[in-house]
């Protein structure tokens, strides 16, 4: 595919973006913040993710004025351009706030609806994953290759739980089901990490229900420029409702193990 002049550019801010707002907040969080919640007592926000947020927004201003922008913390303007930059200053804001090295910062920007450039950075490991359409998957300077390609037996899934104790229930439920008829699970904490863990083939599979653009804008871009097959629910393509990616090769059945255990009907 010929390097388009203008994802290329989107590309190189996201990976500066990604990178001066990790090192904020790994600064930040060295000096000390506050902690509130959000929709619920655990649904954690911290003054950082805000501080965070206001620095890439400003950055953006400065760089693109007339770019739209969607953030977690609530940034958000419209734009006269065709590029919307989608934001998470800091996704796995629990593991941040305890000291667990799995959060990171995820930029993405999106061309006419279309997702075509994406970082994600884990200022803790000092790992960056980056992704432009069409030009593959990389960390760092390593390009990526995707998950083992393993039987789903053998397959190592990821997921991740809702903010809301009757909904964690459910799914809680959907997990116990799955995990006879896979190697193992695990829980990140992080969903753009858990997806650029696909992408460099730590994790075998994926998936999530009620994530949020932010949450995978930019890891989603990444697992499937490194060759992941992704999928939402009966069909759709990932959203809110089934964000899932695996190896293409187990594409099919774990998709179809997921909708017969009712893991989108619970998000």
């Amino acid at each position: 595919m010929d390097n388009d002049p203008v994802d290329r550019e989107l590309a190189e801010l996201a990976i500066e973006l990604a990178l001066g707002a990790g090192e904020l907040a790994r600064h930040r969080r060295e000096s000390g913040f506050d902690i509130s919640a959000k929709s619920t007592p655990t649904d954690l926000v911290t003054a950082v993710d805000r501080d965070v947020e206001a620095w890439l927004t400003a950055q953006l201003g400065r760089r693109r004025p007339d770019d739209a922008i969607l953030g977690e913390e609530g940034a958000g303007r419209p734009g006269s351009s065709n590029v919307r930059w989608v934001l998470d200053p800091i996704d796995g804001t629990v593991n941040f706030v305890l000291g667990l090295p799995s959060w990171a910062v995820s930029v993405a920007a999106e061309r006419e609806g279309v997702v075509v450039a994406g970082c994600v950075y884990n200022p803790a490991s000092r790992e960056l994953f980056r992704a432009e359409r069409g030009r593959g998957a990389f960390l760092g300077d390593v390009r990526l290759a995707g998950p083992r390609t393993v039987p789903l037996e053998r397959s190592v899934v990821g997921t991740g739980f809702s903010y809301d104790a009757d909904l964690r229930a459910r799914q809680g439920a959907v997990v116990a089901a799955l995990l006879p008829k896979v190697a193992d699970i695990r829980r990140i904490g992080s969903a753009a990490l858990d997806l650029c863990a696909v992408a460099s083939g730590r994790l075998d599979a994926y998936y999530e229900t009620g994530l949020q653009p932010w949450d995978r804008a930019a890891g989603l871009l990444i697992a499937t420029e490194a060759g992941g097959a992704a999928s939402g629910w009966r069909g759709a393509g990932p959203d809110d409702q089934l964000t899932a990616v695996c190896h293409p090769a187990i594409a099919s059945e774990f998709i179809a193990l997921l909708e017969e255990l009712g893991a989108a009907s619970v998000g």
